[in-house]
């Protein structure tokens, strides 16, 4: 039976159940630490009784204070013991599908995260040693991570996809539909956690994985048809390793290209992980900056919050389509995303109400903007047969700079939290500077000049084999 090219289902049910126990990790670890530290019972009954407290005895002050420094640390040391297998594994296994298979990018990543959720329910439902999860991320971690997952689908996708706007604007909906399911999963978590607790989440959670599994490896339909274990290369040697792969198509990208064009993808390559390092590392402490006083927000309240940050996802993809037809130039979109994460970095710096916390999602509703339009960009410079090799890179400096970044922030926020929590807003606003100086470049360039020169190298070296054009054209013409 004919399977569905359909990597949408995949994407949302991942958002969806991951989502649904991301915002309760921070939560179970502080109120464990709360616990530990202070040898009595979180209080869960209001907002206004727990700062209340806080204020009233210079004791429980100092313990928050711990509480909140300990939590951030526990977010650092989990980060970085995951880190490095899960880049190594992102290489591997994109690089992989080349030859291998989308699928497996999408499968493996899967299974981690059901080891990860079935961890957590283990630690939540025993009351084992909260740094337990920490041994529970290091082994979820060698299944490939997030980034594994989402380079497997946006490579998947480019298979389908022929022109540029398709392209771009099914890249764009990838992230949208990550935003709109976590926004569900995180509104109904306050409420899922006040009735029944951390457990049931989890094993809901779970079983959701456990459904994508079943989509992913018996109706999602395979677009990399499979090399055989004794095919040869054209030049008669075996097959490259996988690693081997992703080494040489990397080095491929760069090596036939002009100078101009070598310029372009390795600015473009900047913006995108500088934009994701100042984005990532900031919104990464905003939970920790709402249970923290004078906010104080329950369950409740920090689920309202994560599902009203789906209007960014929301408005980052109504923004791309919209700028798309009226043919905004890309770089001029990259611009505007970078300059809503900066406007919203601010503004969330000096958040000390309720209001404030939700109003600061206005500014921010551009912000994932230049993550799809980036990727469109650089692959349109490169040839159809280095995607791959694209994906495999970007996948892989996405998951270093979304492990860097959050560790950075962490110990950031660990240091300053004591006389200014909002600090690592301010530094992620200050760090927009720059990519907004390499887009500044990347216009001085021109993105269409080196595209041209791309075309014209691939147009020229096709003309040095006129054996392959025509057996091109007959694979096209059958």
């Amino acid at each position: 039976m004919r399977g569905l090219l359909l990597v949408e289902p995949v994407v949302a049910l991942y958002a969806f159940s991951s989502f649904l126990i991301y915002p309760l990790v921070q939560q179970y670890v502080y109120r464990r630490l709360w616990e530990d530290l202070t040898n009595t019972t979180y209080p869960i009954s209001d907002s206004t009784s727990r700062c209340a407290i806080n204020s009233s005895s210079s004791n429980h002050s100092d313990y928050h204070k711990e509480v909140q420094k300990q939590a951030s640390l526990f977010s650092l040391y989990s980060g970085l013991f995951s880190t490095i297998p899960s880049l190594v594994v992102t290489l591997m296994l994109v690089a992989y599908s080349d030859r291998g298979g989308r699928k497996i990018t999408i499968i493996m990543p899967l299974v981690g995260a059901l080891i990860y959720t079935l961890s957590f329910l283990t630690v939540s439902y025993f009351e084992l040693n909260v740094y337990f999860l920490i041994g529970s991320s290091l082994l979820s971690s060698l299944f490939g991570g997030l980034g594994t997952f989402l380079g497997g689908c946006y490579a998947y996708v480019a298979d389908l996809c022929e022109g540029d706007r398709q392209k771009t604007l099914r890249m764009a909906g990838l992230d949208m539909m990550i935003g709109l399911l976590s926004g569900v999963a995180s509104l109904s978590t306050g409420y899922f956690l006040r009735a029944t607790g951390f457990n049931w989440p989890f094993v809901t959670s779970a079983l959701c994985q456990c459904l994508i599994l079943l989509y992913a490896i018996f109706i999602l339909e395979e677009t990399v048809k499979k090399v055989p274990k004794d095919a040869v290369n054209l030049d008669g040697s075996p097959p490259r390793s996988a690693l081997k792969q992703m080494i040489y198509g990397v080095y491929q990208m760069f090596s036939g290209a002009s100078r101009r064009c070598k310029t372009v993808l390795i600015t473009l390559t900047l913006i995108f992980t500088s934009s994701s390092f100042v984005y990532i590392g900031g919104i990464s402490s905003v939970t920790l900056y709402e249970l923290n006083d004078p906010l104080c927000w329950t369950e409740i309240l920090i689920g309202y919050g994560s599902a009203l940050s789906t209007t960014v996802f929301l408005g980052s993809f109504m923004g791309v389509s919209a700028f798309t037809f009226c043919g905004v130039p890309q770089l001029i979109i990259v611009l505007m995303g970078i300059l809503s994460i900066m406007s919203g970095m601010v503004l969330l710096a000096f958040s000390k109400t309720t209001l404030l916390m939700f109003i600061v999602r206005v500014p921010l509703l551009l912000s994932v903007m230049p993550f799809p339009v980036l990727r469109s960009m650089m692959s349109k410079i490169i040839s159809k047969s280095e995607q791959g090799a694209l994906f495999a890179w970007l996948s892989f400096l996405e998951s270093l700079t979304t492990s860097v970044s959050s560790a950075v922030f962490s110990s950031v926020y660990a240091a300053t939290v004591a006389w200014y929590p909002g600090f690592v807003f301010l530094l992620s606003a200050g760090l927009c500077v720059i990519p907004l100086l390499f887009i500044g470049l990347v216009g001085l360039i021109g993105v269409d000049v080196a595209k041209e020169e791309k075309d014209q190298e691939s147009v020229s070296s096709g003309e040095q084999d006129p054996v392959e054009d025509q057996n091109d054209n007959r694979a096209l013409l059958s």
